[in-house]
């Protein structure tokens, strides 16, 4: 289903039932039955899941298994009036206890000063660690490149890198969701106006998207983990522990995260001289 991209089960009521959904819903179950004293919420089990399914077919599956009455739903409310929707087995008397506190770690890392110091930390990795292989920072936050600008929106670039003969536009996710996919296609629009390779840097993408990048001439490269300061080791490690998700605080990006990208710029030139020719 390539065709079919990380929207939200409230975006997809339109598209034929994915098959996938009764997959999703036979993993989740057993979940659920290997863990019985155990709650979990939505956005935790889709980013779980998501080497198997795209979040909106986990979400979709959460909501299948609720109206067929084979776990339980409840919706509890963060800081700033934020739902969360949490699920457990039906016969789970304890969950409410554990779901608060869940609830207050998800808040300590749902403020918008955290968040925003995570983005500008992902940046500074990236920033630090690319021209360990020989990348070069062009710009930051820009919308412009030579003798162009982009207008037709304010959006802008990240940033912009050199590498030997290439120039990428590059935009840079340290978080756990996904891109929207209309803001992916803008910035390929972006750079394509300004001659710019398309360059993304995220924690994680569905293949679809990726797929997409690629057939638009650009690339991606995964850092599977979303990066906390290495001062926030323990946070980092507490958030990991108890709600398992891909969170990290190394001293700096690996080198085998550099070597994938370096493979992947040598797929892009093959892919560049194949059209070429």
């Amino acid at each position: 289903m390539d065709d079919f991209f990380d929207l939200g089960p409230e975006d997809v009521e339109q598209w034929p039932r994915d098959t996938k959904i009764d997959d999703a819903k036979e993993k989740l179950l057993a979940l659920f039955e290997a863990e019985p004293k155990e709650v979990f919420y939505e956005h935790q089990l889709e980013i779980l899941f998501e080497r198997q399914f795209f979040h909106w077919i986990t979400g979709k599956a959460l909501h299948e298994l609720v109206a067929e009455d084979r776990i339980a739903s409840e919706l509890m409310t963060l800081a700033g009036a934020v739902p969360i929707r949490f699920y457990h087995r039906r016969s789970h008397r304890g969950w409410r206890r554990q779901a608060k506190e869940i609830l207050k770690l998800v808040a300590a890392f749902s403020t918008e000063d955290f968040s925003r110091g995570l983005g500008r930390h992902g940046e500074q990795m990236v920033d630090a660690a690319l021209p360990r292989v020989g990348f070069i920072r062009l710009a930051k936050a820009t919308r412009t490149y030579g003798d162009r600008s982009w207008v037709e929106t304010g959006h802008d670039l990240d940033r912009i890198y050199r590498y030997e003969d290439l120039v990428f536009g590059a935009e840079i996710k340290n978080r756990l969701s996904y891109m929207d996919f209309a803001d992916i296609q803008t910035k390929i629009r972006i750079c394509k106006h300004l001659g710019l390779i398309p360059f993304f840097i995220v924690r994680m993408f569905p293949k679809s998207y990726f797929d997409f990048i690629q057939k638009k001439g650009g690339i991606t490269l995964i850092l599977e983990h979303q990066l906390y300061p290495h001062g926030q080791h323990g946070f980092a490690q507490q958030v990991k522990s108890r709600l398992r998700l891909p969170v990290d605080s190394p001293p700096e990006i690996f080198d085998a995260t550099l070597d994938r990208l370096l493979r992947a710029i040598t797929r892009l030139r093959m892919n560049l001289a194949a059209r070429h020719n």
